[in-house]
């Protein structure tokens, strides 16, 4: 049986250091270099060049293990039950493209579709966050808990807006709307791997979005749910990582879900 808390400790110096070498980039993009794969979905060179040195630390810390990875096309409709690394090289290119100091690296290890270990790198503040499957989810080595508010209306929420799939906008708006009037407010980052971390340490109750990829969540899944959380889809339901929707909190997770599904759920 592969030893995850093991192979975390081995990974992270990887995940770490690629991010070091982002942040020496950042000076070096240019207009020129950026490219539209569609409607508001950008990337760079920094993007491509951080997945590949990920990739190659990675393959040689665990051999056996396939790759699901942003700028690689990856097709895992037909993922099986084995190991794969899921990989977000720079999630939050868009901010980062802005000199906006909010993106990471986001990188999860699944086994039979579920994350087992997970680890998010935020070089700006030089954080990681990280955990493995049964061991507990830490911030540059200290432990982790999720928030301990019991109700929304003492929460703040994160989220996600549409940005190239607009056909869940109507009913997105009237959630926002009931969320602004039920917590302390909302907040929108531009990375969700963010999100999710800062979810896992309290800074926000709570955190949901749809229209995600696989690399946006595989990590902070597990990160969130070793510090004490739930995370779901948005039907309550445990498959999350391919799902596209993902909702995670800590105690207020019975109230957030029901009055998300309450709009969600409406025939527009």
């Amino acid at each position: 049986m592969m030893d995850s808390k093991s192979l975390l400790a081995k990974a992270l110096p990887c995940v770490r250091e690629t991010g070091q070498w982002i942040q020496s980039a950042i000076s070096q993009v240019k207009s020129g270099d950026i490219i539209y794969k569609g409607t508001n979905d950008l990337v760079s060179f920094v993007d491509q060049q951080a997945e590949s040195k990920l990739k190659e630390g990675l393959s040689a810390i665990f051999p056996e293990a396939q790759f699901i990875a942003e700028e690689s096309d990856s097709n895992y409709d037909e993922v099986g039950s084995g190991y794969y690394w899921v990989i977000d090289p720079l999630d939050g290119t868009t901010n980062f493209l802005h000199r906006l100091p909010i993106y990471a690296i986001s990188v999860g290890l699944i086994h039979n579709k579920q994350p087992i270990l997970g680890m998010i790198y935020e070089p700006n503040q030089d954080e990681m966050f990280y955990a493995s499957k049964g061991n507990g989810a830490f911030l540059n080595d200290k432990s982790i808990q999720v928030s301990t508010a019991e109700t929304l209306a003492t929460s703040l929420l994160a989220t996600g807006f549409p940005y190239y799939d607009f056909s869940y906008q109507d009913r997105y708006l009237d959630l926002l709307k009931e969320l602004m009037q039920k917590s302390h407010g909302l907040r929108r980052m531009g990375a969700a791997s963010i999100d999710l971390a800062y979810t896992a340490c309290g800074r926000f109750e709570g955190f949901f979005e749809a229209n995600l990829k696989p690399w946006d969540v595989a990590a902070g899944k597990i990160i969130i749910e070793e510090a004490g959380g739930r995370v779901t889809n948005f039907s309550g339901g445990d498959e999350v990582i391919f799902s596209g929707e993902i909702i995670g909190a800590g105690p207020i997770f019975d109230e957030f879900l029901s009055t998300l599904q309450r709009k969600w759920f409406l025939d527009y």
